[in-house]
């Protein structure tokens, strides 16, 4: 059985963490849960001139034992309408899959996520129904897009059992 983290994982969590809360790239934000380091809250707001533009969208970071050799797993709390962002909140983005590079760090991965928001890839889509409808009617994806800006102005609740892997 492998121990949760090494100490040069534990202090690579730290240092990233640390990095994106010291001085956080303009739009993103991060900080570790209390109770758990291996467990961040992050906050993207949408990217300026853009009709993402006004939405607060919340986020979970969770490192797995084998960060950073592997990608964390980040997931939206906040409910979107994105050719990219499965409806459970996981994100299709190449960063977090095969493109993964242990130089990343979470700044890296928050402001990926951020410009994902106002260029989508509908050709590799983790929601079809997004993907069709901003390639078919820009119009209507326009419309669904700003509810879930608008709906991202709440703050949502943890699901349960998401801390502990079970989602």
């Amino acid at each position: 059985m492998k121990p949760a983290t090494s100490p040069l994982d534990r202090r690579r969590i730290v240092q990233d963490i640390s990095r994106v809360t010291r001085d956080p790239p303009h739009g993103v934000q991060a900080s570790p849960f209390a109770d758990s380091m291996m467990h961040c809250h992050a906050i993207i707001h949408g990217p300026e001139d853009t009709i993402w533009e006004c939405g607060t969208f919340h986020l979970i970071i969770s490192f797995t034992e084998d960060y950073p050799a592997f990608p964390p797993k980040v997931r939206f709390l906040s409910r979107l309408f994105h050719p990219n962002v499965y409806v459970d909140g996981r994100i299709c983005i190449d960063i977090l899959q095969n493109q993964w590079s242990a130089m990343y760090d979470i700044a890296a991965v928050l402001t990926s996520i951020q410009s994902l928001l106002s260029d989508p890839n509908p050709h590799s889509p983790a929601n079809p129904q997004a993907a069709k409808v901003f390639v078919e009617n820009r119009e209507e994806y326009d419309r669904l897009v700003l509810q879930c800006v608008e709906d991202s102005w709440s703050v949502p609740t943890l699901p349960e059992g998401i801390l502990n892997g079970d989602r």
